[in-house]
């Protein structure tokens, strides 16, 4: 019998880093509810990949119980190699040409009010699948009218038009993840460039003023208090309305080492340093991912937006 394919043979060369224990702030129960199963099943029926099951999220009980779950389009395998991904790397699968019509299915047999559509970084093709978020997106609007729709995509690292074409299909929030400080790019994020991340995103605001823009960051990977703060002020000069901060979870011994585990109380000093710094909306805390509470967390990103235009106007 053949042996299955590493997930990630890219790091199989790489020394152990064994993985400290979790402290009790971070654990969580392993998902049982019949509404879990039930999301699941609809996701395998459909042929979907989440990122929920395929980056390992630690959230994924508590949120398909919910009938949240964050699509994943362009398959289940990336071009890249970053270290603290638990994605599978390699040759990426052929697209899927009914892909979008059945993410759009799900989001309507679901009854989702807000939908979270990211991708594995696709290197290999000349748009960067960005033709397949803009089918995507077109096929939500379609088949579920009512859902809000947020994407999470990749850098689009020279891929001419493919950032023009997702945003002119008008999702409701842009969402593209720094992921960690400049200074440990090479070792986190090698494939990709912290400016042209931050670029990406600035230039989002330039083509549709309106549109929500949104960016992630993990801790406990090695970085200081101060890189953290330099990363709100590079996008707060980005104009970028929502920062996500979440503990960096380690998902095997060859990928990055958890530096250290973050108490709660320095994510609520973060925040209120995020707030602080003129963000819209924050969410910090062990636990917090991408699209962790993302339905929630749009309208009251929204909420905010209006009552600052509502003060702005009074003021006038």
């Amino acid at each position: 019998m053949s042996e299955a394919p590493l997930r990630h043979p890219e790091k199989a060369h790489k020394p152990d880093n064994p993985a400290p224990r979790k402290p009790d702030w971070i654990r969580v129960k392993a998902p049982n509810s019949p509404e879990y199963f039930a999301t699941r099943d609809l996701m395998r029926r459909l042929k979907l990949n989440t990122v929920c099951e395929e980056a390992a999220c630690p959230n994924i009980g508590e949120c398909w119980k919910q009938k949240h779950a964050t699509v994943m389009i362009l398959g289940a395998v990336c071009t890249r190699a970053c270290a603290f991904c638990n994605v599978a790397t390699g040759r990426p699968d052929l697209l899927d040409p009914h892909e979008p019509h059945h993410v759009g299915e799900a989001a309507a047999k679901l009854g989702l009010e807000h939908i979270v559509v990211t991708s594995v970084d696709r290197d290999d093709l000349d748009d960067g699948g960005a033709g397949q978020f803009v089918a995507t997106i077109k096929a939500i609007r379609a088949l579920a009218p009512n859902t809000t729709i947020e994407v999470l995509t990749p850098d689009f690292l020279k891929k001419d038009r493919a950032l023009e074409a997702v945003v002119e299909a008008k999702p409701d929030v842009f969402n593209h993840n720094l992921e960690t400080v400049p200074r440990l790019y090479a070792a986190v994020r090698p494939g990709a460039r912290y400016f042209h991340s931050l670029r990406l995103l600035d230039r989002v605001k330039e083509l549709d003023p309106a549109m929500f823009t949104k960016s992630g960051l993990m801790v406990g990977l090695g970085e200081d208090n101060a890189e953290v703060l330099q990363v709100m002020d590079d996008l707060r000069a980005a104009h970028v309305d929502f920062l996500t901060i979440g503990q960096y979870l380690q998902p095997s011994v060859k990928h990055h080492a958890v530096e250290r585990f973050v108490p709660p109380a320095e994510f609520d000093s973060m925040k209120r340093q995020a707030f602080g710094k003129g963000f819209l909306m924050v969410s910090a805390s062990p636990l917090t991912r991408s699209s962790y509470f993302a339905g929630e967390d749009f309208a009251k990103l929204r909420a905010a937006r209006n009552a600052t235009l509502a003060a702005s106007a009074a003021s006038a």
